[in-house]
């Protein structure tokens, strides 16, 4: 049986050349990096050099970057970090309704505690119109976060225009680019944000590490305290073979991100055209333009999501039917939801992503798996019309 994989977009797997990079740093190259002993150095030059690689790849400099634990800390950090600096301004922040649960779930909890939020919409295809932005603003507006790229549907926003309106306003503004990170070229200065989350299991590295770019002159209180690790921002040892992972990730991301986004667009496209041309009674979520190179949203009426993942499990291939942070959630998919679709569409939904290592003989062998998989359980559907099975 042929395996494979198609949910790049819940994690990836860590790239041989990264892989290496690492292995020192639990072996010979232990040390701690805030020792001031010979290992304690080599620790901290390893650090070091990841630093300059992930600021490299988003156009940063090196001290605008602070190492996580996650993407989901870096945007905890920002939402709690800016409601407690500036509470006494104000206690409006703005947001939209498709953002990750690290961010809604962070706003229930600023919400529990006096902060008011407005929750943009999105347009048909997942994205937000800048004017929408401009018109939720008031004189209470202390930061707006929207995230670069929708972890299910893929649609891309218009970024730079939105921290535009933001900055007219002398209003801080963040986005999570956990999903666009070394998938959509990024250049912090050019977009104007201020804070920005990443993820290295996104990008080839290793789970575990994550990073927030902080643009220069903007202070925010540390999330976490303790030590003075992270030039005194971020508490607690760090993981050091990690962030070198994550750096040389960056690294790789930086040098093919052409051919990457060539690679996964063809395939993309590719999976599209013989869905849309051999699977009837479906279609696909979000924009095709404004779109994450490998990402491949697609609703299937008449039956469950869930029971398609798990028969294409059994050929060996693995998809998702949302977002993996809400996999185990029988809750339907908040973002799908935002764009119009009834409950009962979107519960037949599936997510496919492709990435480096998917190949074209991969993409037909799911599709010819999928044609199976889905006239059989038209067949069992009792919502399956007469003449669609």
């Amino acid at each position: 049986m042929r395996n494979v994989y198609l949910d790049y977009s819940a994690t990836t797997p860590v790239k041989e050349e990264v892989l290496q990079e690492m292995l020192p740093y639990f072996t010979e190259k232990f040390g701690n990096a805030s020792s001031l002993y010979t290992p304690g150095l080599i620790a901290k030059q390893g650090l070091d050099k990841a630093r300059e690689q992930v600021a490299a790849l988003i156009g940063a400099e090196p001290r605008e970057i602070t190492f996580t634990g996650c993407g989901s800390e870096s945007d905890n950090w920002v939402l709690l970090g800016v409601a407690d600096k500036l509470k006494d301004k104000g206690n409006h922040i703005i947001t939209t309704v498709e953002e990750h649960h690290a961010i809604l779930h962070t706003c229930d909890y600023l919400e529990k505690h006096g902060f008011e939020f407005t929750y943009l919409g999105v347009d048909g295809e997942g994205r937000l119109d800048p004017e929408e932005l401009e018109k939720a603003i008031t004189d209470r507006t202390i930061l707006v976060s929207v995230m670069m790229v929708n972890n299910e549907i893929g649609t891309i926003h218009p970024i730079k225009e939105l921290a535009a309106v933001a900055k007219k306003h002398k209003i801080l503004f963040h986005t999570d680019a956990v999903q666009a990170l070394g998938n959509v070229p990024i250049d912090v200065k050019d977009l104007g944000v201020d804070f920005l989350s990443m993820s290295a299991h996104k990008i080839y590295g290793p789970k575990g590490v994550g990073a927030l770019y902080t643009r220069k002159g903007v202070k925010i209180p540390n999330y976490l305290h303790g030590g003075a690790q992270e030039n005194g921002k971020r508490a607690g040892t760090e993981n050091t073979a990690g962030i070198v992972g994550f750096g040389k990730a960056a690294e790789l991301a930086k040098e093919h991100l052409e051919e990457h986004i060539a690679h996964s667009t063809a395939l993309r496209d590719y999976l599209a055209e013989r869905i849309r041309a051999e699977v009837p009674d479906c279609f696909i979520n979000g924009s095709m333009e404004h779109r994450h190179p490998g990402n491949l949203n697609v609703t299937f009426k008449y039956i469950e999501g869930e029971s398609i993942l798990l028969l294409l499990d059994q050929f060996g291939i693995c998809v998702s039917t949302g977002s993996a942070c809400s996999s185990k959630s029988l809750k339907p998919s908040h973002v799908l939801a935002a764009l119009g679709i009834s409950d009962e569409l979107i519960h037949g939904t599936v997510r496919f992503t492709v990435g480096d290592f998917t190949t074209k003989e991969d993409i037909d062998y799911t599709v010819d798996c999928l044609k199976m998989v889905v006239s059989r359980l038209r067949e069992l559907s009792p919502l399956t019309p007469k003449e669609a099975r």
